[in-house]
């Protein structure tokens, strides 16, 4: 049984998080110096609840995870209206926090060329990936991970194989955009896992462990704050680009 619910999972941890850097981010940031335009983070969370709702629930209906005795208020579908919660707000907090970053002066205002041979080399790893997950698919104890790598592949393929070069440009931007939130997401899991609000099923899971969290969990968070930051770096890129004067207009 749980001994916290999910609700104040959110309260005690996700919504501090995100009032701390909402302040900070008010304080510190003026318009222009961000790569987050709000408009990527609509479409990035709307994006995140598409894709995210069908293998969310598909995942808890095999067994692969489930939820405490008493943690979860109400369920639509197969998951709790707090799980829907969790994908909305984690990539407003991821956003948040990108917004906080200092944004390189020259970052998007310098036309940058992705030729066709590293289109299709972005876009082959990323399947690589997926194709990595999809064979993990067929042992039990790694269908967690195969379910996480098979699902991401075509997120990453899609990224990659638009913008890599930028994203590699951005690479700085990238790392300390996803490797903050990251961790304290890893660290909000490794609590609610220990508070019983919501626990894997060993006969779905390697037994892996990283700092004491499940190594799925851990590449989930990982992975999902991944295609957050790139989302939001590749969409103010294409903003970017629109609004840069063309030749014949300098000229």
């Amino acid at each position: 049984m749980s001994t916290i619910t999910y609700f104040q999972f959110h309260v005690a941890l996700l919504v501090p998080a995100l009032l701390v850097l909402s302040a900070i981010s008010s304080v510190r940031r003026r318009a222009g110096s961000s790569d987050v335009r709000p408009s990527g983070v609509v479409v990035v969370s709307v994006v995140a609840l598409a894709y995210t709702i069908p293998w969310d629930n598909y995942l808890i209906e095999v067994g692969v995870w489930r939820y405490g005795t008493g943690a979860v208020a109400v369920r639509i579908w197969n998951a709790p209206l707090e799980e829907y919660l969790f994908i909305l707000i984690q990539p407003i907090l991821v956003a948040l926090w990108l917004h906080h970053l200092k944004r390189p002066p020259k970052a998007g205002s310098e036309s940058l060329s992705v030729t066709r041979r590293a289109r299709i080399a972005g876009a082959a790893a990323g399947l690589g990936i997926g194709g990595v997950g999809l064979g993990l698919l067929a042992r039990p104890a790694t269908l967690y991970l195969g379910a996480i790598l098979a699902w991401a592949g075509p997120v990453l393929a899609l990224q990659w194989g638009f913008g890599w070069p930028y994203l590699w440009r951005r690479r700085r931007t990238l790392a300390i955009g996803v490797g903050a939130p990251t961790a304290y997401l890893w660290a909000a899991d490794w609590l609610a896992l220990r508070y019983g609000i919501w626990e894997l099923a060993p006969a779905y899971t390697t037994g892996w462990n990283l700092a004491g969290l499940p190594v799925e969990e851990a590449t989930f968070f990982a992975v999902t704050n991944l295609f957050v930051v790139q989302g939001l770096l590749l969409y103010a890129w294409v903003l970017d680009g629109r609004r840069r004067p063309s030749a014949t207009e300098k000229g």
